[in-house]
């Protein structure tokens, strides 16, 4: 029998939904699984699921010694964390951090570059009595938030108001407050694009919301259709649905491509036909690594096509060259959106006072370069090519390698940080599925970690098309970790070519 916590993991993985028996519940508990809210027990969130727990009993044996497992080390491939495998941060804007939270660094000359204690200095004389760990508005601090309107003003070529951007603690919670706005009760929807990133999903089954799939083409690049759009919308009116919104994840996760300037045109101007918010998930838009590809906002393009769509945008500093994730800073920018709701979200945001304000500095200064010519430009310049060229070294490393595995297909990761390959899947892992009625790509995803030390999360976890098997991989171990001789790719490799056989050990 499966420990509790496996039970629940592997039930995770499966995609079932079910009620299991709390192990030596007490009678009087007033939680127990079996009187949890039914929105609880539906929402999944793959990235963190069931191959994680695995990974984590595995590297707990190669920590103790006392079991010979088959590789020496656990490679985390599952999440877009870059600094959790060896990404250096960012010099400058952890300086500046420095002098925020020890305000006397600021003022002790020699100890930091000019550069950084002037931006320390603005900062700081642009809090309320120069206090980072007071509480800010529920906004955020207007000093930050003027630094993302300039920075906004700046990539749209349109003026910004800062009563439109709010600060949040990372993008995610920016994303849920938006979703709370558009899901009255269980007939509203928002479609997602599929594959998606869970975040979305389980937070539509928390509100009680419905997801709205819409395919990506994978043939085309994960690209978008108009007959797609339009079959997903017309489908779940007719089951009494009411769409309230579109989200676009731009460059892409899972699947790591960047959307055409054609295809974004033809998402809003669907929106606006339909009636539809657009959630334009852009955390990525500075992992750009495909020549001929860039990025651009959906906002710039709303306003240069005219349309009237409520656009809500989000971005943060976990992703970039930066990779700040723990620190936990992101913003949602209101393009025309009711300034009656604009309240209503800022109500919700006051529920929680503040997001933390080490990261609404974090946000503001790397939306910001070091000054040109001042005396940490180079430094920082040079730092940040190194990591973005490393990236895009992986990123066709990554592309080309499996796509050289018989069974394995790849669309090029041309942003973002992750690839997702499509495999074929039979022999022992198929069988092994269908007797646990479990997704194929989950007990794949379990048997790789099992056998290599890689983590990468079954396709499933974000949703596919019927009868295709992925599983997503980040392009984030260093080049060595990645490519080099037993490293990431060469242990995916071995370990795909034997699989059709069995493991029948």
């Amino acid at each position: 029998m499966l420990a509790p916590a496996r039970a629940a993991a592997f039930r995770g993985l499966s995609g079932r939904v079910s009620r299991v028996a709390p192990a030596a519940a007490s009678s009087f508990s007033t939680l127990s699984i079996d009187n949890l809210p039914q929105n609880v027990i539906n929402c999944e969130y793959a990235v963190r699921g069931a191959v994680v727990i695995k990974a984590e009993e595995l590297g707990k044996k190669l920590a103790a010694g006392k079991e010979k497992l088959p590789f020496e080390d656990i490679i985390p491939c599952n999440i877009g964390n870059p600094q959790a495998v060896g990404q250096a941060p960012l010099k400058f804007h952890r300086q500046v951090l420095a002098c925020l939270t020890e305000p006397s660094l600021a003022d002790e000359e020699g100890l930091f570059p000019e550069d950084v204690r002037e931006r320390a200095k603005k900062y700081l004389e642009g809090i309320k009595d120069g206090r980072l760990g007071a509480y800010s508005h529920s906004k955020g601090h207007p000093v930050f938030r003027q630094e993302v309107a300039n920075f906004l003003t700046e990539r749209d070529g349109v003026e910004t108001d800062t009563e439109d951007i709010m600060l949040t603690d990372g993008a995610s919670p920016a994303v849920k407050m938006v979703l709370q706005m558009a899901i009255r009760d269980g007939n509203d929807g928002v479609m997602l694009p599929i594959p998606q990133y869970p975040l979305y999903s389980a937070t539509l089954a928390l509100l009680g919301g419905q997801t709205v799939p819409y395919y990506l083409d994978e043939e085309k690049g994960w690209g978008v259709s108009m007959e797609e759009l339009k079959r997903s919308v017309s489908e779940f009116r007719a089951s009494g649905g009411n769409p309230r919104g579109i989200v676009c994840i731009n460059p892409g996760n899972p699947t790591g491509q960047v959307l055409s300037r054609d295809d974004m045109e033809m998402v809003l101007k669907f929106a606006d036909e339909e009636g539809l918010m657009v959630c334009a998930d852009e955390v990525y838009q500075d992992n750009v690594y495909a020549d001929g590809k860039e990025f651009i906002s959906f906002r710039k393009l709303a306003i240069e096509l005219g349309v009237k769509v409520e656009v809500f945008s989000f971005h943060s500093i976990s992703k970039g060259v930066m990779g700040e994730c723990g620190l936990r800073g992101g913003f949602v920018h209101c393009h025309n959106v009711d300034p009656q709701v604009i309240e209503q979200m800022y109500k919700l945001a006051s529920i929680c006072l503040c997001s933390n304000t080490l990261g609404q500095a974090m946000m503001a200064s790397v939306l910001s370069p070091p000054p040109l010519g001042g005396p940490s430009r180079a430094a920082y310049d040079a730092e940040k090519k190194a990591i973005f060229d490393s990236l895009k070294r992986k990123s066709k490393m990554v592309t080309e390698r499996l796509n050289a595995i018989d069974g394995i297909s790849c669309q090029p990761v041309e942003g973002a940080m992750y690839a997702f390959p499509k495999v074929v899947i039979k022999g022992y892992v198929m069988k092994k599925a269908i007797s646990l009625a479990t997704p194929a790509d989950g007990v794949y995803c379990m048997e790789m970690v099992d056998k290599t030390g890689v983590v990468c999360v079954p396709g499933s976890g974000f949703h596919q098309k019927p009868g295709t098997f992925h599983f997503r991989m980040t392009i984030l171990p260093t080049e060595e970790a990645l490519g080099g001789k037993g490293g990431v790719l060469d242990r995916i490799e071995k370990f795909h070519k034997e699989h059709p056989d069995g493991w029948f050990a």
